[in-house]
């Protein structure tokens, strides 16, 4: 998106806009899962469509968002399309300070206020951990890993606390430089389809385990 767009749609509504107009209304008993998050969920769809054909998934990530642009169109990308569950993954970008500098507690105050506001409006929450990552190409010598750490403890701890379902892909990903794993990336970064393949059944008992007490 150039500077000039971004400028006019900060939140990046644009994107799903059409898509959303185009979902049908839930029926009775059905359930709607949304999967809102950056490049990472989004790249989901490209690398492993099969994950989403046939069920009741919703794609809604936006590569390259920070926290606070999720914040923005948590209402229209996810409370809008009435989900019974959200699955949340954010914090890499802000990291590596794609919308400007971020302190760790900047980026929780943003991902704690979407499970909030998730939870006034009955929808279940699962918060994911953010991926290891040794560097960020775009961002080279920021070398995020500890970070990363510290921010999945503090998001860790909020789930605890608030008994939501926290979701830890980093140790399933991680390598011995606490970054990702080579199996599972191309970039070191985003996962490959092996990246999403070791995911696919993490976030999938996390839903299962949600629905049944639904």
């Amino acid at each position: 998106m150039s500077n000039e767009l971004q400028l006019q749609d900060w939140p990046y509504f644009k994107k799903y806009q059409e898509d959303n107009a185009k979902l049908p209304l839930l029926k009775t008993g059905e359930q709607r899962i949304v999967f809102m998050g950056d490049s990472i969920t989004e790249f989901w769809s490209l690398h492993c469509p099969e994950f989403f054909i046939g069920k009741p998934y919703i794609n809604r990530g936006i590569s390259g968002q920070t926290s606070p642009q999720m914040l923005v169109r948590f209402r229209a990308d996810v409370i809008a399309l009435k989900p019974s569950i959200v699955v949340l993954l954010a914090g890499a970008n802000d990291l590596a300070g794609n919308t400007g500098p971020s302190t760790l507690e900047m980026i929780t105050d943003n991902i704690f206020s979407m499970a909030e506001l998730a939870k006034v409006h009955q929808i279940k929450v699962i918060l994911c951990s953010v991926l290891p990552a040794y560097d960020f190409d775009w961002r080279p010598n920021s070398f995020p890993a500890e970070k990363i750490i510290q921010l999945n403890k503090m998001i860790k701890e909020y789930a605890d606390t608030n008994e939501i379902l926290y979701l830890d892909y980093h140790s399933a990903l991680v390598d011995e430089r606490k970054g990702l794993d080579a199996n599972f990336t191309n970039d070191e970064v985003h996962p490959n389809k092996k990246g999403y393949e070791v995911m696919a059944p993490l976030v999938e008992k996390a839903i299962d385990k949600l629905i049944s007490n639904l």
